[in-house]
């Protein structure tokens, strides 16, 4: 089993409880993790410069990326960043008055860029010079109908409530799917009655493997549906999955299929903020006591257990995006 690079960002600690959470992150963080024991290090601690954001105090962090070959492909909110790995230099650097709470960036089959907007709900395609070649609206109306092209969104800290707060893109064939967390579903983009209802919780990810589509949902399932189908094959809830104290898993959110049995799943720790009072899901379930740290948990799912735990907490990654497999042969790593 190769390594993992994992993507996320570092908590503030002099973050106010009543302040909201494009506030909370102070440094962007690349993780390298041994899948098999768990020893893991630093690779980028990454600080978005000052033109390129709204506030001294706006968030810096990794959102969800892609690998191909030895391009690491990576977005802050504002930023996307390609690093060569595995010395992670920087290849590409590219910002636009139009990323927003960027929340994924991926590369075509034409190495250009797949760039999910998520304050504009929007999804663009980019070149990696920056120049936009589509632009598509999550909600099927004209992309710029409730924005400006003439506001620089970087300087603009926030524009929730979204509509449909759109996560990831992937392919199914040559079609285009986006997915979206507040409407709990994925709609494909090139074909616009096309749709995967979710409907249990806001939805990430994505994730082709096989004959099927892994999902996360935030209060800790995985989905599975058939790519023929466009239906759920199965939903399984991994708080019942060797968890005996119904201890409160956190914010799911990043997936990484090792094989049909073996799955690893990314937790952020359910933050004490103003953001906890809107997730209504850890108020209607019964929680034990425990919660449970900022990581990332290897699932047996044949088994209906867990095969590793690796506790992010340790190097200051205190949110996690998603976690990606390294092709390359491993680095010397410590155990943190």
């Amino acid at each position: 089993m190769s390594d993992l690079y994992i993507l996320g960002g570092r908590q503030r600690r002099d973050f106010k409880s009543l302040e909201e959470e494009w506030f909370l992150f102070e440094k962007a963080l690349i993780i390298q993790a041994n899948a098999e024991t768990g020893a893991h290090r630093i690779r980028v601690e990454y600080e978005t410069p000052p033109e390129a954001r709204a506030t001294e105090r706006s968030s810096i962090l990794f959102k969800a990326g892609a690998l191909r070959g030895n391009k690491l492909y990576a977005c802050t909110s504002t930023e996307v960043l390609i690093y060569q790995t595995p010395e992670f230099k920087c290849l590409t650097y590219l910002s636009l008055p139009c990323f927003n709470d960027l929340h994924y960036v991926c590369p075509t089959v034409d190495n250009n860029l797949m760039v999910v907007i998520t304050g504009l709900d929007m999804v663009a395609e980019i070149t990696p010079e920056g120049k936009v070649l589509r632009e598509w609206s999550v909600l099927f109306d004209d992309p710029w109908q409730r924005f400006s092209r003439q506001i620089d969104y970087r300087k603009v800290p926030s524009n929730k409530p979204y509509r449909a707060h759109p996560n990831f893109v992937f392919w199914i064939g040559e079609d285009l799917w986006v997915t979206r967390a507040d409407l709990k579903d994925a709609v494909c983009l090139t074909h616009a009655n096309q749709r995967i209802g979710i409907d249990i919780q806001m939805v990430h990810d994505g994730i082709p493997f096989q004959d099927h589509i892994y999902f996360t949902s935030v209060d800790g399932k995985l989905v599975k549906v058939n790519q023929k189908t466009l239906q759920i094959d199965q939903i399984i809830d991994l708080n019942y999955v060797d968890n005996p104290d119904r201890a409160l898993l956190g914010w799911c959110r990043g997936v990484h299929i090792v094989d049909e049995k073996r799955v690893w799943v990314g937790f952020t720790r359910v933050r004490k903020t103003r953001w906890r009072e809107k997730v209504q899901w850890v108020k209607q379930q019964a929680f034990g006591p425990k919660e449970k740290p900022t990581r990332i948990t290897l699932y047996d799912l044949e088994a209906q257990k867990i095969l590793q735990e690796i506790d992010l907490e340790d190097l200051g990654m205190n949110a996690v995006f998603n976690m990606l497999p390294a092709d390359t042969a491993p680095v010397p790593l410590s155990n943190g």
